[in-house]
């Protein structure tokens, strides 16, 4: 799953976004509502935490315009609010589920995980493995089968790999990958995501070619092999 953190104090998006690679996922940080906009506007998010106290545009602004522009990325809000007419106002803007702070991150990774699923069953998806795919990852249990043999993956390539999966077709570039899966305390000049992306191709085997270096751009996962 690929989650957007809107949060602007560091010690809780530093929190959410540790626990949720701990869970397996994938976490992108935006600091400030324009920055949220800029990053969905690209797309590939499964799930939005969005707090609504950020400078700038509010959490709620942030969500009234991704719902202008038709994009029905689920939205859980996060608020130090416990009022019942702040979460009214949230909900009436588009957000899906509503959360106060300080809360459970077993409620939050509950609450996630149910917003998911509906998506997945209005999208009529089926979870788990990609069925008749030489290459297949299990992002239940994080598990990478290659042509029906296991393949051992470390922490960063897994996450590598899962965040171009999870963006397949998509051009996705050095800084949002180094951002999504190294965090933003990374050297944005390292050749890091190189070396890992290297990595990663070297573990597809044969299937190498599915991750496209797109010049100037980023890195692109294709379905099939090209």
């Amino acid at each position: 799953m690929n989650v957007l953190v809107v949060e602007d104090e560091d010690r809780v998006a530093d929190f959410l976004c540790r626990g949720l690679k701990g869970e397996g996922w994938t976490a992108t940080r935006a600091g400030d509502g324009e920055t949220a906009l800029s990053l969905l506007k690209e797309g590939g998010f499964d799930v939005v935490l969005l707090d609504i106290m950020l400078p700038g545009l509010s959490g709620h602004e942030v969500c009234t315009r991704v719902r202008a522009r038709g994009d029905e990325v689920p939205i859980l809000m996060l608020t130090a609010l416990d009022a019942t007419d702040e979460k009214i106002v949230g909900l009436r803007k588009g957000a899906d589920d509503y959360l106060s702070k300080p809360f459970s991150f077993d409620e939050l990774i509950a609450r996630m995980e149910a917003l998911h699923r509906r998506t997945r069953a209005r999208a009529g998806a089926t979870p788990g493995v990609q069925a008749e795919d030489p290459v297949q990852f299990d992002r239940e249990a994080l598990c990478l089968k290659v042509d029906g043999e296991v393949v051992e993956l470390s922490t960063k390539e897994r996450d590598l790999l899962a965040l171009l999966l999870g963006n397949a077709g998509r051009v996705m570039s050095r800084e949002r990958i180094l951002n999504a899966v190294w965090g933003l305390n990374e050297d944005p000049m390292t050749n890091t995501v190189d070396v890992y992306v290297g990595r990663v191709r070297r573990k597809l085997g044969d299937h190498a070619s599915r991750i496209t270096t797109v010049r100037g751009a980023g890195y692109r996962y294709d379905a099939q092999d090209v």
